[in-house]
């Protein structure tokens, strides 16, 4: 995989993805050159060519973390920078309110598992002895009707996640993914 292709494909969506997270372009030029950097050192441990775009973001975001937590350290954070923890909060907020239709567009018994299992929260051995199914049944249950929501997210979506899973930023594929609206 040569670096100069990858940089070329991904460099704007990096930079407006920085905008979004540091006031100061300075700063975002900075940060998008440490990426480039971090990107070049370790662009060969990259084992799957087709998780390059969420790998990038990773870097991205991580980059982005290690950036404040210094200025933390140094107490040199204003106000105008401290809106970086409410923007990730509102991009949560924001795709939070996906997730009904979403579920709801799957068949009745798995958005039923769903919503009382991930929303409601229900206990998944309550739940199955409710059912009157094996543990390990009901795991598997939950756990194909996430990987169907999962798949419903990605056909509308693409995603950034950290290394953790959670959301970053996502951005609609197109114009006929309604699911949202």
């Amino acid at each position: 995989m040569q670096l100069e292709k990858v940089w070329g494909e991904y460099q704007n969506a990096i930079k407006a993805f920085l905008h979004k997270k540091v006031a100061d372009p300075d700063d975002v030029e900075d940060l998008l050159q440490e990426i480039l950097i971090k990107t070049h050192h370790n662009i060969a441990s990259l084992r799957n060519q087709k998780s390059i775009k969420s790998w990038l973001y990773q870097i991205a975001n991580h980059t982005t973390v290690d950036f404040y937590r210094e200025k933390a350290k140094a107490k040199k954070l204003t106000d105008n920078q401290l809106w970086f923890e409410q923007e990730d909060a509102n991009i949560k907020k924001e795709f939070s309110a996906c997730i009904a239709p979403f579920i709801a567009a799957l068949p009745e018994e798995n958005a039923q598992i769903l919503t009382d299992i991930d929303l409601n929260g229900e206990s998944q051995k309550e739940y199955a002895a409710k059912l009157g199914v094996s543990y390990s049944t009901f795991k598997s249950r939950v756990q194909k009707s996430r990987e169907m929501l999962k798949q419903l997210f990605d056909d509308c979506c693409h995603f950034s996640v950290d290394a953790k899973g959670n959301l970053v930023d996502y951005q609609q594929k197109s114009e006929h993914c309604k699911n949202c609206k």
